[in-house]
């Protein structure tokens, strides 16, 4: 009889272990689907709310800083203006100063100039004086000499002098 049951069993196991088989299977899935699916089900969800949570994270800091990074390429451009204006200011003050200068020494060239030709000019006169005196004596003596007269009488050399002045600076 046994032989006779082998030949109408498809599987080629005894029907009692293929029972048992399927009973401890359906246990088994009973047990997974109950206890340990759920708990993949809640690791799986956690891990992509944590990675989505990431990703938003991560977005949120990315535009933090593009926000961030525009800010300081505005600051920089506020700067870099500030400092041109800065820069025009020192040049246009440094301008201002040069001529100031410059206003200055003409100035001071302009009095020195002045002063000097006050100067000559007070040499001149005297240097004139001086000359006029030397130059009346000798024609008053020369004038003596040829007119045979004494010419001491000094409103007759003054006249003398007087005249031949005159007539040198003619």
């Amino acid at each position: 009889m046994y032989v006779a049951a082998e030949a109408t069993n498809p599987i080629g196991l005894p029907i009692g272990e293929v029972i048992i088989g399927a009973v401890a299977f359906a246990i088994l899935v009973f047990v997974l689907a109950k206890f340990v699916w759920p708990q993949f089900e809640k690791a799986y969800a956690a891990r992509t709310k944590a990675i989505e949570g990431g990703i938003a994270k991560a977005e949120e800091a990315q535009n933090a800083a593009k926000a961030a990074l525009d800010q300081y390429n505005q600051q920089l451009a506020g700067a870099r203006e500030e400092a041109a204006k800065i820069r025009e200011d020192a040049r246009a003050q440094a301008q201002a100063i040069r001529d100031d200068m410059l206003a200055k020494a003409h100035e001071e060239t302009e009095r020195v100039a002045a002063s000097g030709r006050a100067q000559l000019e007070a040499q001149r006169a005297q240097i004139v004086a001086e000359l006029r005196g030397d130059l009346g004596r000798m024609s008053v003596d020369l004038a003596g000499r040829i007119v045979g007269e004494s010419l001491e009488d000094e409103a007759r050399q003054r006249q003398t002098v007087e005249r031949f002045l005159a007539d040198l600076e003619r």
